[in-house]
């Protein structure tokens, strides 16, 4: 009896083992595209018209910031409403994106 229980309990940390390791690869995969995607939309907007690329990073930066600003002040009471509910999710979603890329994508060799 103590023989079968080891070998269920052997199997099931291969499995989980196997699993991980084909999550990461998965993950740093999507990462890895991820980031070529970024940075070919970078590159095709800079050749389009370097002016709206910088205006249009700009306007992207001035989001972001008001973002940034309505998720870490303190709160107000009842719920935001429109275009600050609309920054705080967009900051809170660029942040999450980033956090996965440099988790992920720092660690295949597309960088």
């Amino acid at each position: 009896m103590g023989v079968r229980r080891t070998a269920n309990g052997v199997g099931d940390f291969l499995i989980e083992t196997v699993g991980e390791a084909v999550a990461e690869v998965i993950l740093s995969l999507l990462a890895c595209a991820l980031f070529g995607g970024l940075a070919l939309i970078a590159y095709l907007s800079w050749s389009f018209s370097p002016r709206f690329t910088i205006a249009g990073a700009g306007l992207l930066s001035l989001f972001l910031a008001h973002g940034a600003w309505q998720t870490f002040r303190t709160p107000t009471k009842g719920r935001r409403r429109g275009l600050a509910a609309l920054t705080a999710v967009g900051f809170t979603v660029t942040a999450m994106t980033a956090l996965f890329l440099l988790l992920y994508a720092t660690g295949c060799d597309c960088l």
